[in-house]
């Protein structure tokens, strides 16, 4: 059966290898499946929820992309574009947000998280994002949508606005209700200081990530200083609940590899973190190095990337277009 599939990345900067491995490197795999037709979105607009450097965020938009063809992502298998070049992802969230229910957004964990204790103070573009997350994935007839499990719920939200709308206009199936694509493993990767946490940019540390431009040198001396903790490398998957760091590196490794943990954990079995850590250094160098040469050569080349955002952004709004004017007589404009 074949799959229109949508996903975004955040214009953060310094994407990093829980990026990759969480994200990017399923997109390709995604892509290769000629059954398949993806949509990948820079999601600029979604960046802007909180206070952004012009210039910064520019420079960030250029990178993300960059990181995207870098890895494998091709702008001519697959649409490849910045949201804020396509009018209607705005036009239509503001539709949507007029089917959603305050309900609805106030069960939203992720907004809770985000703005922690002073929820007065955060953008009111932080609380209702998840609508516009909507409008990305229905422009587009998505029928499949990549999610980690802390945008599971967003999902859910994006279904529930799709069948509200469905049922409040008499428009059975016009907007496509989306199903979940949950990478089953290693799709979180955690901090290399601290096995509890999500391996991101905005920790203070350095050594707590990988970035995707990193030199080799920086790499072999980040998991080199990766914590471990005491004993051997387990024999069994069992023994890895209680060893959150353990799990991390073996699991870094088993999906560098495409190998499962259980064929990583029978190579490495009883040997010494120090071992183990050159094999994962090398493998880390081979599989990241060629990405990260290939970002810093393109990232010199602005006019090619504007032009691969642009063009793909024709190709986004061609689609989108359609369907917001069919939206707008549906509802009566």
């Amino acid at each position: 059966m074949s799959k229109k599939i949508f996903s975004g990345v955040q214009p953060t900067g310094n994407l990093h290898l829980g990026n990759y491995l969480g994200a990017i490197k399923n997109f390709v795999n995604l892509q290769n499946n000629p059954k398949n037709f993806c949509i990948y979105c820079v999601v600029d607009l979604h960046a802007i929820t909180v206070k952004q450097d012009p210039f910064e965020l520019k420079k960030n938009i250029r990178e993300t992309a960059a990181a995207f063809i870098a890895s494998g992502l091709d702008y001519k298998k697959s649409i490849i574009f910045n949201q804020s070049l396509v009018p209607a992802h705005t036009e239509v969230s503001w539709i949507l947000s007029c089917v959603a229910r305050m309900g609805w957004l106030n069960r939203m964990t992720q907004f809770k998280e985000k703005a922690g204790k002073d929820k007065e103070k955060a953008s009111v573009g932080l609380y209702i994002y998840p609508i516009l997350m909507a409008a990305d994935i229905l422009l587009y007839d998505a029928t499949h949508v990549p999610v980690g499990e802390d945008q599971k719920q967003h999902l859910e939200l994006s279904r529930d606005i799709a069948n509200k709308f469905n049922l409040e206009f008499n428009s059975t199936n016009f907007f496509i209700v989306p199903e979940p694509l949950i990478q089953k493993n290693f799709a979180r990767i955690m901090s290399l200081k601290d096995g509890s946490k999500k391996m991101s940019k905005s920790d203070p540390s350095e050594l707590s990530r990988i970035n995707l431009n990193d030199s080799s040198d920086e790499i072999l001396n980040k998991i080199k200083k990766a914590k471990t903790d005491n004993e051997p490398l387990p024999d069994n998957e069992n023994d890895l609940s209680k060893r959150p760091e353990a799990e991390n590196l073996l699991g870094i490794y088993s999906s560098l590899s495409d190998q499962s943990i259980s064929k990583t954990i029978n190579e490495f079995s009883g040997k010494n973190f120090s071992e183990f850590k050159v094999m994962l250094a090398d493998l880390v160098v081979n599989k990241i190095l060629p990405i990260s040469s290939e970002i810093n050569k393109i990232l010199k080349d602005e006019k090619f990337i504007d032009k691969v955002l642009s063009d793909g952004a024709e190709k986004a709004n061609e689609i989108a277009s359609k369907k917001i004017s069919n939206i707008k007589k549906i509802i009566g404009f």
